[in-house]
């Protein structure tokens, strides 16, 4: 074999074995990556926690009987080898023996938070503590908020008038009229998908997010005085919080009657 020709062999599969190497170090470091946006399957723990601990077995994608868990491959935008879901195409159906946190060998997907303590005080499935994420509603979009009637997310539900109710408002746009406006309650929604499935728009205008992105966080200095739980909530604050602003020491109808807003 002429001296040009193997060079240019040996180049050639050089090349070729960095290029295998370099995609092979890149799927490896993808991942290791966390996607803020990622929905993974019921039970699953804190996303760094979750990726720390999932070893890629695929055994809870196997076990959903809907198919509706994916294994992430290169150029998901999901860190490779991980289950996560997409609402849109293929929601949870909420299988009450909840078969891919039960398959997991390693505790990425946690029994126990999804489960709850019966009467004996033993731990027993509960698929209503599922919490993959939290829907969020797009006003702009949702045609219910346009004055149409329309109810397919409440409808699809599976905790109907828990996760999901509807509040009549009254339709300004036509002063006669009343907007039947679903609201997503953050306390029973899931993050199943169901609504965003269901939802009758182009891009749904009703759609699951994970609960860091979707919620935000009170603050120490404000209760809910009317929910005796809410207190609970504040059980470890520091003993010297207190509120910014000052409460006014004037008298009630002083402070209504003079402007002091």
């Amino acid at each position: 074999m002429p001296e040009r020709r193997k060079f240019l062999l040996t180049m050639a599969r050089g090349l070729g074995a960095a290029t295998v190497g370099g995609l092979t170090w890149t799927g490896f470091l993808d991942g290791k990556k966390a996607y803020p946006t990622v929905l993974r399957p019921p039970g699953a723990v804190q996303e760094k926690d979750f990726l720390a601990t999932c070893t890629k077995c695929g055994l809870c994608v196997t076990a959903c009987p809907y198919r509706a868990l994916i294994l992430a491959k290169p150029g998901d935008e999901r860190p490779i080898g991980t289950p996560y879901l997409r609402m849109r195409e293929a929601p949870c159906r909420m299988c009450r023996d909840i078969p891919c946190t039960v398959s997991c060998p390693t505790g990425a997907l946690d029994r126990s938070l999804v489960s709850e303590k019966d009467d004996h005080g033993n731990m027993m499935l509960d698929v209503n503590k599922t919490r993959i994420g939290l829907a969020v509603i797009d006003r702009e979009t949702c045609i219910a908020f346009w004055g149409i009637q329309c109810d397919a997310c409440y409808r699809t539900c599976p905790l109907i008038d828990k996760a999901v109710t509807v509040e009549y408002l009254r339709n300004e746009r036509t002063g006669k009229h009343t907007i039947m406006a679903p609201v997503v309650h953050s306390d029973h929604c899931t993050g199943c998908g169901m609504c965003e499935r269901a939802c009758v728009t182009k891009k749904a205008s009703i759609f699951v997010l994970p609960r860091e992105l979707a919620m935000g966080e009170s603050s120490d200095r404000y209760v809910k005085g009317w929910e005796s739980t809410d207190e609970e909530r504040i059980s470890d604050a520091p003993e010297d919080t207190t509120t910014v602003t000052p409460r006014s020491e004037k008298p009630p109808l002083d402070y209504l009657n003079k402007g002091d807003l």
